[in-house]
């Protein structure tokens, strides 16, 4: 079972990672509009720019973790930890982007974490 939650810990900072890569990406990338015109234009953006790129190869490897963790554990059982993310991004928000982050935020992130740790102590 502890190797299972290295494996989702893994996958949840992978995960949380590659997302802010890619929020990175696409801050410098600009506001895409998707149509069939702009498709090839919109594609060549986004597979050239080097923070989406290395987001998305860390998100792979965090979707990695996340099988080998499911090879081992109860769905039910790995998947609220996913939401550790949601913790995760309000920092990454907060530090990385100087964001905005207000109380309601906070009660909601910690109203997540008390959950995941009633679940672990489930097993």
């Amino acid at each position: 079972m502890n190797l299972a939650i290295a494996y989702i810990l893994v996958a949840v900072v992978a995960s949380a990672a590659g997302q802010v890569l890619l929020k990175m990406g696409m801050n410098r990338a600009g506001a895409l509009t998707l149509s069939f015109d702009t498709i090839v234009a919109t594609l060549w953006k986004i597979g050239t720019n080097p923070y989406i790129v290395i987001g998305l190869l860390i998100y792979v490897t965090g979707t990695v973790f996340w099988l080998a963790a499911l090879s081992r554990v109860d769905l039910s059982y790995a998947y609220p930890f996913a939401s550790l993310s949601y913790i995760v991004m309000l920092l990454a928000g907060w530090y990385a982007f100087d964001e905005h982050i207000n109380l309601v935020r906070v009660m909601g992130t910690l109203v997540v974490a008390i959950g995941v740790l009633i679940i672990s102590r489930s097993a």
